[in-house]
């Protein structure tokens, strides 16, 4: 029996179409691959628009709780409801007393800051001597702290002010011709759709004692996680050069790394 020969024209026909098959499929991956890019992109800017947002603590306003240098993740999604049919089947809640928030500052560049909700729509709020009262009742705040060294605050020992002469100069303006409106019988009443809120730190804290209540709109989401810690150096210059940035990063960032808050939740 003779061997079939294949046609020379047969081999050059099929030499194309096998390599127009591993054009085709070159296009194809990198077709998905694009594809692939494109959805993590989205992904990404859905989850840091609608779910979570990184931010980083500038001041001292919430320690021992959380400090100078550490790294937040924060969940956007979880004060989300707002009164619709479908909120009862997503993970929402309401804000709580005792949440640490993510809010818009009121005023200036309505900068983001943290602090704890201390007082909810309703609530009367007053303090003496260094203890906050709620409706009346002392409240346990295992969270706050004070520092003995810090320079006398009247509004630590006496707030709501009384008058208009208890008022103190580093009040924001809008809140000093404001804050009577809302004092009854000594205690200040947080009105509808707004919240008061203070740091831990209480001395060295600049909150709702001294620029109002927080919009409830204005509510960005609720710390989850430290992610990121760096001790901030209390000899670094204000206004480093170059070089010196550099060298910092490169050799001093290791010995600065707070690794036991890494990962720890944010309560």
């Amino acid at each position: 029996m003779s061997e079939e020969t294949i046609p020379a024209a047969s081999v050059a026909e099929t030499q194309l179409a096998t390599a127009g098959v591993a054009a085709h499929g070159q296009r194809a991956s990198v077709r998905e691959l694009i594809e692939s890019l494109l959805v993590t992109v989205l992904l990404a800017l859905f989850g840091t628009t609608f779910v979570v947002q990184a931010f980083k603590i500038p001041s001292q306003s919430m320690e021992p709780t959380l400090l100078v240098g550490d790294h937040l993740l924060v969940n956007k999604f979880l004060f989300g409801g707002r009164g619709h049919w479908y909120d009862a089947v997503l993970p929402y809640r309401d804000v709580r007393r005792g949440d640490v928030i993510v809010f818009k500052f009121p005023f200036q560049d309505h900068p983001h800051y943290v602090k704890r909700v201390v007082g909810m729509p309703g609530d009367r709020i007053k303090m003496v001597d260094q203890q906050v009262y709620r409706n009346g009742q002392k409240i346990d705040e295992p969270y706050a702290v004070h520092d003995a060294s810090a320079p006398y605050d009247p509004f630590l020992f006496n707030f709501p002010p009384a008058n208009p002469d208890e008022l103190l100069s580093n009040m924001q303006p809008e809140w000093s011709n404001e804050i009577s409106s809302h004092v009854e019988n000594g205690e200040l009443v947080v009105p509808p759709g707004r919240y008061f809120a203070m740091g831990d730190n209480r001395d060295h804290s600049w909150d709702s004692r001294y620029w109002g209540f927080v919009d409830r709109d204005a509510i960005m989401g609720r710390p989850l996680v430290i992610y990121w810690s760096l001790a901030t150096p209390e000899d670094s210059d204000e206004n480093p050069s170059a070089a010196t940035s550099l060298v910092d990063t490169l050799f001093r960032w290791p010995a600065r790394l707070r690794f036991a808050r890494m990962f720890h939740t944010v309560h």
